[in-house]
């Protein structure tokens, strides 16, 4: 994991080792002052004239240059560092999405959009801190220690060896509670990322909620999740706590045996009073260091588990965009063959489709019809990739779709849905996603073509008209348009109509079907219908069930059938 996190760093190399450098220099800063104490100290102790003033000025001016140093040092930690670690943090932001762009409809039917939200904001703000924090502490913890015990060594190896050892016991118990922290740590990561979907949830289906009445409901279920957060954050404190209160037990141990062993040293003649305050200095060096890195233990552990949640969604498999020697499809008539195809959604789940054959001419409408849960969606939803094959193959014009590019693949497919999704933006921008490079003229061209434009110039701002999210200031109908305006600026040569209008009242269907019918001219069309008396004059209706297709044919001939499909039209029109 930290060999492939490191690669983040690369670009950032000469920043990291100035960071470092001035780690360094700060450090020995640090280092020399016990010094300088020892020194004034041991001079003192030959005699009142032993000090002199000239050697007190020159000590006092080289720990104020060092001081100078130490501060221009700090400044550039503080300053460059941080804006080192944000850039990572950006770079790691951008890899992110861009994954999460190239997973499957798979990947999201299984995930909660807050948790991938609390990824990509939660987790990398704590990444950052530990991006750049990280190698410093542990850097100039490291130097602290080497260059206190050379410094002591030489002083007195055998009192410097006894108190060192004492460290170890310390490390000790940061590798105790270190696992505990780690645990409760990423289970508060994940228990954010649930609060946050539950959050998500109740706010965008506010509407639904007031309209129940059921605002009680929804601060209980919140509370609820509130309070599992709070009792995940309970127990990372806890063992922060413990850890915390297991190094000030060490620090009062060290001192202890500075104090008790270095009197008896003082006592046998091996130790002067000097040499016990420079032992007393560095030692609250080094605990002041490893209390540092006690302090960071919690930003070590956010870090790490944002890192790992991190890789967790880079290694989701992503969508096959280019195939080997893959096919940029061109001039597409819109000829579509199923061939033998079957299909479910999970290993060991029941199929949604069981060897489907189906043959659809260029130009064609056709429709499927039939009960809910039947297929007719995954049909569709097969087309342009959505979803894998289990068997079987299916071809555009007599090429297999899994031979041609993901992108000249959906380029080539345009979808209308009943759950019309439209960006927070205004109708402009919705209507030019189509096609992002479309002039101004054109984009008006297309919703004049959805029957869109009368309405759109009757808005506060026209075309810049803000939609609101999820294009909320808009009617059901409106935002249809909308939304077929998108696709006859797209100008596919396959259209795939999903219950386009089954959600719309009479008037705003009626509007739409119009719509419809001019964007469908000349493409082969796709519909999926439950309101069977707008595909009356399909080219063909197939009656798709569990079992597979029942019946095929246009609407007279299936009428006169008299079976599945009669029965349905007959039952739709008593409604």
């Amino acid at each position: 994991m930290f060999r492939r996190f490191s690669v983040y760093y690369k670009p950032y190399i000469g920043i990291i080792l100035i960071d470092l450098l001035c780690a360094a220099l700060s450090t020995i800063c640090e280092l020399v002052f016990p010094m300088i104490v020892r020194t004034i100290t041991s001079t003192a102790q030959m005699g009142p004239g032993a000090l002199l003033l000239s050697t007190i000025l020159k000590l006092g001016a080289l720990y104020l240059f060092l001081r100078i140093v130490d501060t221009v040092a700090n400044y550039f930690m503080a300053n460059v560092g941080h804006v080192m670690g944000a850039k990572l943090e950006t770079d790691m932001r951008r890899d992110l999405f861009d994954h999460l762009e190239k997973l499957p409809f798979k990947f999201f039917d299984n995930t909660k959009i807050g948790q991938l939200m609390s990824r990509v904001t939660t987790d990398l703000f704590d990444i950052t801190e530990f991006s750049h924090h990280c190698p410093e502490e542990f850097f100039i913890a490291g130097i602290k220690i080497i260059g206190a015990f050379i410094i002591l060594g030489r002083i007195n190896l055998t009192f410097t060896a006894i108190i060192f050892l004492l460290l170890p016991l310390m490390l000790i118990s940061v590798f105790v509670f270190r696992k505990n922290m780690k645990n409760a740590f990423k289970e508060q990561r994940r228990q954010v990322g649930e609060l946050n979907a539950d959050l998500e949830d109740s706010l965008l289906g506010t509407r639904v909620v007031k309209s129940f009445a059921n605002e009680d409901l929804e601060r209980e279920k919140f509370g609820e999740g509130n309070k599992k957060f709070f009792i995940t954050k309970k127990n990372a404190y806890k063992y922060m706590a413990l850890f915390q209160a297991g190094t000030r037990f060490f620090d009062g141990v060290m001192y202890i045996a500075v104090i008790v062993i270095g009197s008896i040293f003082m006592i046998k003649g091996r130790l002067t009073p000097a040499d016990l305050i420079a032992y007393l200095l560095y030692i609250q060096t080094l605990i002041t260091s490893i209390r540092r890195i006690v302090e960071f233990t919690e930003q070590f552990q956010k870090g790490i588990t944002g890192i790992e949640r991190f890789f967790e969604i880079l290694d989701e498999p992503v969508e096959k965009y280019n195939p080997v020697d893959c096919i940029e499809l061109e001039n597409v008539s819109g000829n579509i063959d199923f061939n033998d195809i079957s299909f479910k959604y999970s290993d060991g789940g029941k199929d949604v489709l069981n060897h489907i054959d189906l043959h659809i001419k260029k130009g064609e409408n056709i429709a499927f019809v039939g009960p809910s849960g039947g297929g007719k969606t995954t049909l569709c939803n097969l087309i342009p990739k959505f979803y894998d094959l289990k068997s079987g193959s299916i071809t555009i014009d007599g090429i297999d779709i899994n031979k041609i590019s993901l992108s000249s693949l959906r380029n080539n497919i345009g979808m209308v849905q009943q759950d019309v999704y439209l960006f927070s933006g205004s109708v402009y921008e919705n209507i030019l996603y189509g096609k992002p490079d479309a002039t101004r003229d054109e984009v008006m061209e297309a919703a004049k073509l959805a029957g869109a434009h009368d309405f759109i110039m009757e808005l506060k701002d026209g075309y810049d008209t803000y939609v609101g999210e999820r294009g909320l200031k808009l009617s059901g109908g409106q935002k249809q348009r909308v939304s077929i305006a998108r696709l006859f600026l797209k100008n596919p040569p396959i259209l795939i109509l999903d219950e386009a209008t089954s959600a719309l009242d009479n008037e705003s269907e009626l509007i739409v079907q119009n719509s419809l019918k001019r964007l469908s001219e000349g493409r082969t069309t796709l519909t999926i219908a439950h309101r069977l008396t707008t595909i009356k004059n399909a080219t063909r209706i197939f009656v798709l069930t569990q079992d597979g297709i029942s019946e095929s044919g246009t609407h007279q001939e299936l009428m006169e059938k008299g079976g599945e499909y009669a029965k349905l039209y007959s039952l739709y029109s008593t409604l």
